[in-house]
């Protein structure tokens, strides 16, 4: 009795195991949206780029979180990203940055 639970669960193993190796290999099929961010930071696709203005988008996103931003790193080619931070207002600023309502 005690071997035939032991397979069980030896099999149930290795199936959750086979599942959790197949998930790995369609990460690089889901899509990504050409602009991400949060509170801290986020990304702007560069073909998003070529057809907005990246910079104010980016200022716009960060100001909703009463911040202000910080470019990074620019991958200027097709496929490429506009990194960028959203850091607080440094010291010796007047005023807070001006909020977006939409």
């Amino acid at each position: 009795m005690r071997i035939i639970a032991a397979a069980g669960v030896l099999a149930s193993l290795v199936f959750v195991s086979g599942m959790m190796a197949s998930q790995s290999a369609l990460a690089d099929l889901l899509p990504v949206p050409p602009f991400k961010g949060n509170d801290t930071g986020g990304i702007i696709a560069y073909s998003m780029a070529t057809q907005v203005d990246a910079r104010q988008a980016a200022v716009d996103h960060c100001a909703r979180y009463g911040k202000v931003v910080k470019f990074l790193a620019v991958q200027a080619y097709e496929g490429g990203y506009i990194s960028f931070a959203c850091r607080w207002v440094p010291y010796g600023a007047a005023d807070r940055p001006i909020r977006t309502l939409y």
